[in-house]
């Protein structure tokens, strides 16, 4: 499958910049901390949001580069995975920087004395599960997203960070955020690095958390796609990541960091309140969303900030209901199995209808109904004329359906296609609507 990586475009070209953190003493890695805004920023406040929860116990699958397990601001944290590049593990070792530096903001917890240096993630002890995928024209799966998406979930991650933007989506990559939401697995998709008014194809497929990026005054970034199912916005300028090359470190732009961002404090939100199904998550981090002074009076969602920039302690300390169990998430449609199920029972029904509405079952048993009664009758006049005279025929008094001789014409009205019970309704094809 073709892929462009779009959301990582930016990233890649600031990255040699950054790369001066990373061949600086060690006194300057704590500068890499500083340099982590979100963190001090008051709409996160880490070191509070870290009193409620830290993520532990939630799993995010991260569908991406590889990601370096060894790096050590992840060591621990980055379960092995698996590679849809040679069929190895995703905790590998790449010349590939993205799914390191989108790993990083999610589940990095420094390293050092007190942790103090290098990149912490807002979800600190959360895990990692990596799902390295390939480059344009590169790699041995065949399934392309559709199958990542599947894989993930069948490893039993409760968010997936999409921080890309294929080529194209395919109804298979749809049927896979469909069995995502199926399973109550949180889907977070970038919104796109483009600048323009539409959403990203994957950004835009019922079921996902489309996520654009801000700066630090909370105003939306120039390049931050935007679009009507925009859901939530978060910090995606001049955001410090790891490298995957140990000690080096990136400073990046895009709704990549920001798609991170979210899927951390949905993981935040996961462990501190398990019983909480995925769209009610959203619905936590949607009701505490904020926007900047000069847009506090913008109609919501908006295009371009969706219901406003996360603000991960409200969400994780606010009195709000859990609400409907999909929350503010679009339902995709049925999975496959259930859509071409309904889609050839109809089928099946249109080709044996004829102008009556009767299907061809119905009227051939009418036919054969029709022939049995005509031959009782010839039956009973030939005996009448044969016997004279001679009273009622057989079966007692009152003639046909009387007692004793059944109504033989009821039984082929008793299937016709329409009648209560005789066919199952077709499949709803849009489960939770």
């Amino acid at each position: 499958m073709s892929f462009t990586r779009t959301l990582r475009a930016v990233g890649g070209a600031v990255v040699a910049g950054a790369l001066l953190f990373g061949t600086a003493p060690t006194a300057l890695a704590d500068q890499d901390r500083d340099d982590q805004w979100p963190l001090k920023a008051t709409s996160f406040d880490a070191q509070k949001v870290w009193k409620e929860s830290t993520g532990k116990g939630v799993t995010v699958a991260v569908i991406d580069d590889p990601v370096n397990g060894s790096h050590p601001d992840l060591q621990g944290n980055v379960l092995p995975g698996k590679s849809f590049i040679d069929g190895g593990r995703g905790d590998s070792k790449s010349t590939r920087d993205h799914g390191t530096a989108m790993a990083s903001l999610i589940a990095g917890h420094g390293h050092g004395a007190g942790s103090a240096d290098g990149v912490m993630g807002l979800a600190p002890d959360a895990k990692i599960l990596p799902v390295a995928t390939p480059e344009v024209g590169i790699g041995t799966d065949a399934g392309g997203l559709g199958s990542w998406i599947r894989y993930a979930v069948d490893q039993h991650a409760s968010i997936i960070n999409l921080s890309m933007n294929p080529a194209a989506v395919t109804d298979s990559d749809k049927q896979a955020v469909a069995y995502a939401v199926q399973k109550d697995v949180l889907v977070v998709v970038g919104a796109g690095n483009d600048g323009e008014s539409k959403l990203s194809d994957l950004a835009s497929v019922p079921g996902v958390v489309a996520v654009g990026a801000v700066d630090k005054a909370g105003t939306v970034w120039a390049k931050s796609n935007s679009g009507s199912q925009l859901m939530l916005t978060a910090p995606g300028v001049q955001i410090t990541s790891a490298s995957a090359t140990p000690g080096q470190y990136r400073l990046a732009d895009g709704t990549s960091d920001a798609t991170a961002y979210v899927s951390a404090a949905a993981a935040l939100l996961r462990s501190k309140f398990p019983h909480l199904a995925a769209g009610q998550v959203v619905n936590r981090l949607v009701k505490t969303a904020g926007l900047p002074p000069d847009q506090k009076d913008v109609q919501l969602p908006d295009p371009h900030y969706g219901y406003g920039f996360i603000r991960p302690l409200r969400a994780l300390t606010a009195d709000i209901p859990a609400g409907s169990k999909n929350g503010p998430l679009k339902m995709p449609q049925a999975d496959s199995s259930a859509s071409t199920g309904g889609a050839m029972a109809g089928n099946k029904q249109a080709s044996g209808t004829n102008s009556g509405g009767l299907g061809m079952g119905a009227i051939v048993g009418i036919a054969a109904g029709v022939l049995v009664v005509v031959l009782i009758i010839v039956v009973i006049v030939v005996r009448q004329k044969k016997n004279g005279r001679n009273g009622p025929p057989p079966g007692g008094p009152g003639g046909f359906g009387g007692p004793g001789f059944a109504p033989q014409q009821a039984g082929p009205y008793q299937q016709q296609p329409g009648a209560p019970g005789a066919f199952p309704p077709p499949p709803n094809q849009h489960p939770g609507q």
